[in-house]
C-alpha cells in the first residue's frame, strides 16, 4: 500500500462569511468543513495529516485535534500563495514516514467539505501511473475567474490563471478544482522550484506542473462533478453545500433501507446513522450523534440530538429528544414530549405533553399526560428514578432527587418529593373542598360593584 501525506490548507480567513470565527469552522450537516475533508483523507488512507492554519487559529487547531489527534499542525505567519502555505508543512514532507519519503501527498483545501474519498484516490491514480503532478479538474457553467487545465493528448500541460490567459486559454472550460496530489519523492524539489514572479507576486502551487514537465515528469487531470468541488466562501455558498449534502445523506438512509416520507424535508447530520425499516415522516430534524435503530418511527415535525432511539421505538410527532436520551425497544414518546439525559427501559410510553430529564425509567412503566421530573434547583440537576411497570398519573411533578419503586402508582395531580416505594400508591396533593353556594355568592357581589371576598 502506497503510504499517503494529506496537507490541508485551512488558514484563510473568510471575510465574506462575516464572521468572527474562521471559515472552515462553519459547519455543514451540523459538522465543521475542515472535519469533513480530515475524515474523507482519513477514509482515504491517509498516513499522515497535516493542517495548515492561520496565525491565532487556536480553534481550528482545536477541531484538528478533536477529528484526527494524530495530525500536526503548521502556521502560515503571512498570506503568500497556495505553495507558499503547503511548505508551511515542509516538516512534514521532510520528515516522512519511518525515514521514508511518502509515496504520494495529497492537497486539500478545509472549505471543500464535499470531497468524498473515492475521488481522493482516483487523483492518486495518476502518480501509481508514473506521473510527478496530478490535478482535479471540473467543467463550471461559468469558467470566469478559474484557472484553467491546458492539456495535450490527456497529458496536463499547464495551469494557467485567468490573469494570466491567452484568449484561446480562456476559451478552455475545464478547470482547476484545486486538489493536487505530487509524487512524494519529489514534492518538495518542484514546490522549492516555485517563483513569484506573476501579477501577484505570489507562490501558486499550480505552477509546480509545468515545473514538472520542465524536468521530463509528466502529469494527469482527474475529472468530477462540479458539486464536489464546490468551495465554500460566502453564506450563499455555505447553503449550497448544504443543500448538496443534504441530497447525499438522504440518498444514503433511503439506500440502507429508511423511508422518508418527504425526502427534501427531512434534515440529516453527517454522523446520523438510521438502521433499516425505519420511517421517517416529513418535517425532522437530526442534531449530531443520533443513531436510530431498525423498525423505528420518527414521526413529524420531531427534532432529534445526541439521542439513541432503539428498535421499534416511536417518537413524535412533535417530539424533542435532546442529548442523553436512550429510548430502549418499543418505547413511545408522543406529541409534546421532551427527553434528556434520560434512559427508557423497552415498553416505556410518554406519549404526551411531559418533560423527563436527568431520569431513568424502567420497563413498560407509562407516564401521564403533563408530567414533569423537577430536575433543576437553580444550582444543580438532580436526578429521577422510577422503577419497572410504575404508573405516574397526569400532571405529575416528580421534585428530584426523587425515587418511585417498581410498580407504585403516583395518583393525578400529586407533586411527589418524597421516595416512593415499590407496589405503594402515593398521593401529594390538596383534598378537594366544596363551598355550598358560593359561586352565586361572588357573582351576586360582583355585580352590585363590591370587591369580592377573600
Amino acid at each position: 500500500m502506497r503510504s499517503l501525506l494529506v496537507i490541508v490548507l485551512a488558514a484563510g480567513e473568510g471575510t465574506r462569511m462575516r464572521s468572527a470565527k474562521p471559515k472552515v469552522l462553519h459547519a455543514v450537516a451540523n459538522r465543521p468543513m475542515v472535519a469533513h475533508v480530515l475524515d474523507a483523507a482519513l477514509k482515504a488512507g491517509a498516513s499522515r495529516l497535516a493542517v495548515v492554519i492561520g496565525p491565532d487559529h487556536e480553534a481550528v487547531a482545536a477541531q484538528v485535534r478533536h477529528v484526527a489527534p494524530e495530525a500536526g499542525t503548521f502556521v502560515q505567519a503571512e498570506r503568500r500563495g497556495t505553495a507558499h502555505a503547503v511548505l508551511a508543512a515542509r516538516e512534514a514532507l521532510a520528515q516522512g514516514l519511518e525515514g521514508q519519503p511518502f509515496d504520494d501527498v495529497v492537497v486539500m483545501y478545509g472549505d471543500t467539505p464535499l470531497v468524498r474519498p473515492e475521488t481522493i484516490e482516483a487523483l492518486r491514480a495518476p502518480l501509481a501511473d508514473g506521473a510527478a503532478v496530478s490535478v482535479l479538474g471540473f467543467r463550471p457553467a461559468d469558467p470566469f475567474g478559474y484557472g484553467r487545465l491546458v492539456t495535450q493528448d490527456g497529458e496536463l500541460l499547464a495551469i494557467r490563471e485567468e490573469k494570466e490567459a491567452s484568449e484561446a486559454e480562456r476559451a478552455i472550460t475545464l478547470c482547476n478544482a484545486g486538489l493536487m496530489a505530487f509524487d512524494g519523492r519529489v514534492v518538495l524539489d518542484l514546490l522549492d522550484r516555485v517563483s513569484d514572479a506573476n501579477a501577484k507576486k505570489e507562490f501558486y502551487l499550480t505552477d509546480a506542473v509545468e515545473i514538472a514537465r520542465a524536468l521530463g515528469r509528466s502529469a494527469g487531470v482527474v475529472e468530477v462533478a462540479v458539486e464536489e468541488v464546490a468551495g465554500v466562501n460566502s453564506r450563499a455558498q455555505l447553503a449550497e453545500a448544504e443543500s448538496i449534502l443534504q441530497k447525499r445523506l438522504r440518498a444514503r438512509a433511503l439506500e440502507g433501507g429508511a423511508t422518508l416520507v418527504a425526502p427534501e424535508t427531512v434534515f440529516f447530520s453527517a454522523d446520523t446513522v438510521i438502521g433499516r425499516d425505519v420511517v421517517i415522516e416529513p418535517n425532522v430534524v437530526f442534531g449530531p450523534g443520533v443513531t436510530i435503530e431498525d423498525g423505528a418511527t420518527i414521526r413529524a415535525f420531531s427534532h432529534v440530538e445526541g439521542a439513541h432511539v432503539g428498535a421499534g421505538a416511536i417518537v413524535g410527532p412533535f417530539a424533542r429528544l435532546r442529548p442523553g436520551a436512550a429510548l430502549g425497544q418499543g418505547v413511545h414518546v408522543g406529541n409534546f414530549v421532551e427527553i434528556k439525559a434520560a434512559d427508557l427501559a423497552p415498553g416505556v410510553k410518554v406519549n404526551h405533553l411531559s418533560y423527563v430529564g436527568d431520569s431513568s425509567v424502567g420497563a413498560n412503566t407509562n407516564i401521564g399526560a403533563g408530567t414533569i421530573t423537577c430536575n433543576y434547583d437553580g444550582f444543580r440537576k438532580h436526578r429521577t428514578t422510577i422503577g419497572a411497570n410504575a404508573f405516574i398519573g397526569t400532571n405529575t411533578l416528580l421534585v428530584a432527587p426523587v425515587s418511585v419503586g417498581d410498580g407504585a402508582y403516583i395518583g393525578t395531580g400529586s407533586v411527589i418529593t418524597d421516595n416512593v416505594p415499590e407496589d405503594l400508591l402515593a398521593i401529594g396533593r390538596a383534598r378537594q373542598v366544596n363551598k355550598l353556594g358560593w359561586a352565586v355568592r361572588l357573582r351576586e357581589r360582583l355585580s352590585a360593584g363590591l370587591a369580592p371576598k377573600t
